[in-house]
């Protein structure tokens, strides 16, 4: 069994009498997108500022690469905040420069890095301009080749798609999988769940201060299945529905001339073979598929049960 990259063990955060963090764990694998879910307010921030360094939990233990953390750790660290923090009366070329040297680099590959990274995003005419004078969807992306400039092990995105328009969001998105696909390992924290189906490889879920589900995104979706399955066909309605019996509920139907499409779920030890063999003497099968939950369906019935 591998070591993770990076784990948090039993993590607890007092606020004065608020409880930021209640015996939250989580465990991220080397070269993974790690989904850090959660409505607002859930706790996630106070994670991801703890994992920095920024704040100090009261109980519990950071592990990376299987040793304790310590404050050098961080330089192995790329951190994207929801709240972005350039200076704004900066120009994006001094700015950029000397946040890359804060992270190690000497300026001579700060510059050769950013011309790469800027010439990616289209970003040349920008070098003289002060971040003032960006709109708030070029300041994300300044800010995100600060991020990933120096090349972290570890990646922390928290809401990165804040503030893009859909164009721009599409292309920090390719970004994120070509980063994972060079090796990187990224934590990514979010609660819209538009995108952690096709980013994220395991998911950890907190609710008001506690984990309340976690795994990988394709053990979860199985974990939650209800034996749905749509069914398009050819054919009368009725006499499908009949040929069903009572192996099957109906959950949803529609029809255009003879062409039709239901919704059901599977009782009891019926399959789909049960269901062909009762169905196909009526009509001509179009399409089939299994209705998997999603994240969005799956996030909102175990935070709805947590309350």
């Amino acid at each position: 069994m591998t070591t993770p990259l990076f784990e948090a063990r039993n993590i607890s955060k007092n606020y004065g009498n608020y409880r930021a963090l209640d015996d939250v764990s989580i465990s991220v694998e080397q070269g993974s997108v790690f989904g850090l879910l959660g409505p607002n307010g859930a706790g996630k921030t106070s994670l991801i500022r703890i994992i920095n360094q920024i704040t100090i939990p009261d109980a519990g233990e950071l592990l990376f690469k299987g040793k304790p953390m310590v404050l050098s750790d961080v330089q192995r660290i790329g951190y994207l905040p929801e709240e972005r923090g350039l200076y704004k009366k900066m120009q994006v070329g001094e700015q950029c420069l000397y946040l890359a040297r804060l992270r190690g680099l000497d300026k001579q590959e700060a510059k050769r890095r950013l011309r790469v990274w800027f010439e990616k995003f289209e970003m040349q005419s920008w070098w003289n301009k002060k971040i003032e004078e960006l709109s708030k969807g070029m300041a994300q992306k300044v800010q995100f080749v600060v991020t990933v400039l120096h090349e972290p092990e570890l990646l922390i995105f928290d809401e990165p798609f804040s503030g893009f328009d859909p164009v721009n969001a599409s292309i920090i998105r390719n970004e994120i999988l070509e980063l994972r696909k060079k090796g990187a390992t990224i934590i990514f924290s979010t609660h819209r769940m538009e995108t952690v189906e096709e980013l994220c490889d395991s998911i950890a879920l907190i609710n008001k201060s506690k984990k309340i589900l976690d795994g990988k995104v394709r053990d979860i979706q199985n974990e939650f299945r209800t034996n749905t399955f749509e069914v398009e066909f050819r054919g009368n309605m009725l006499a499908f529905t009949t040929a069903m019996w009572a192996g099957f509920e109906l959950l949803e139907k529609h029809t255009e001339g003879n062409f039709c499409k239901v919704r059901l779920r599977m009782l009891g030890n019926n399959n789909v073979n049960s269901l062909f063999q009762a169905v196909m003497p009526v009509c001509e099968i179009v399409s089939f598929r299994e209705v998997i939950p999603t994240m969005d369906e799956i996030f909102i019935r175990n935070v709805q049960s947590s309350i």
